[in-house]
């Protein structure tokens, strides 16, 4: 799994003292903490309900996941619902502590997980266990203790196992109440990952879009990229007035469009003859104002790495992620 680190800059005035903003009445935004040389969280969205709070992605880290707990207990609110937009580890990562906090919390998400447990993550193991092997080898890494740590930790998150996975499978797009909250709630196939939910709250015209947008780059690790660009074309049809993305700062929809179309463009470029630059050159061009200055470096690097190892060579393993 490739090492992803986002620099992400919250835009928005708090409504409270915890790390928790408000996009609208009472929907709540934990921005996903970007910290260099490991894996990302990813963002959490709060949503108050009748019945308690709906939390909308767990993140990976101690830190994020704590921030959610310490903003149910500002609240004075259980937390009575988990969606998980994806089985990524930065998505679902603190479902076993959060279900621990509030065993009767459902978990809504996509069974998509059950084929990535036996397949990817469970590849993205073994390529962990290997790089602990070769790092007990090396007298350097006694100098970087927090790095070996870091791959045990990500293998202990893979260890929870059914801990990650949902009590209540989304196997189609319905309307649905979520601890009292009427949600619309949605379910992609074979777009992200073999099934990403995204949901949009008709109350607040919110839309939560989890890794189906993600800034400073899309993440194509498990995504099917074709089907992808519909299923971006779907959110677009929906009549939200903010985005919350999977990673970046939540967007209205003017700028979702601008991001729908970068997307659209990365491929149409990808799939020609034009350099590779001219690709990268595309993406920052049509995302202009979408990604922070101190981004555009990264950004770049990341579309090298797609262009060239995912959108022109797939392995045959990538292949398949647009099989049914």
């Amino acid at each position: 799994m490739f090492i992803r680190t986002l620099a992400l800059a919250a835009l928005f005035q708090g409504a409270c003292a915890s790390a928790a903003s408000l996009v609208a009445p009472g929907t709540y935004f934990i921005e996903g903490e970007a910290t260099p040389n490991r894996e990302p969280d990813g963002n959490s969205i709060v949503i108050a309900a009748p019945q308690g709070l709906i939390v909308f992605g767990t993140g990976r880290y101690e830190k994020h996941w704590q921030e959610v707990l310490d903003f149910a207990r500002e609240q004075n609110r259980p937390i009575a619902a988990i969606v998980n937009s994806q089985w990524h580890l930065d998505q679902v990562g603190g479902n076993a502590r959060l279900r621990a906090a509030f065993p009767d919390a459902p978990v809504f998400a996509s069974s998509a997980i059950d084929a990535a447990r036996k397949g990817f993550l469970a590849d993205y193991r073994a390529q962990l266990a290997a790089r602990i092997a070769e790092s007990t080898k090396d007298p350097e890494s006694a100098k970087h203790p927090e790095v070996q740590a870091a791959l045990r930790a990500e293998m202990a998150l893979i260890d929870e196992g059914a801990a990650l996975s949902p009590t209540d499978v989304i196997a189609k797009s319905a309307r649905m109440s979520i601890a009292g909250r009427e949600l619309q709630v949605h379910l992609e196939s074979h777009a992200v990952t073999g099934g990403d939910v995204w949901v949009f709250d008709p109350e607040t015209r919110v839309l939560l879009a989890g890794d189906l947008v993600t800034l400073p780059a899309p993440f194509f690790e498990s995504a099917c990229p074709a089907r992808w660009r519909d299923a971006l074309t779907r959110l677009e049809n929906e009549p939200f007035e903010r985005l919350v993305p999977g990673h970046g700062v939540p967007m209205h929809k003017a700028d979702f469009k601008a991001y729908r179309k970068a997307f659209s463009h990365l491929l149409d470029c990808a799939a020609g003859n034009a350099a590779e630059d001219a690709c990268k050159d595309g993406w920052l061009s049509d995302t202009s104002g979408l990604i922070a200055p101190k981004d555009m470096s990264y950004a770049r690097t990341l579309i090298g790495y797609y262009v060239d190892g995912y959108l022109r060579h797939p392995s045959e393993r990538i292949r398949k992620f647009c099989v049914n």
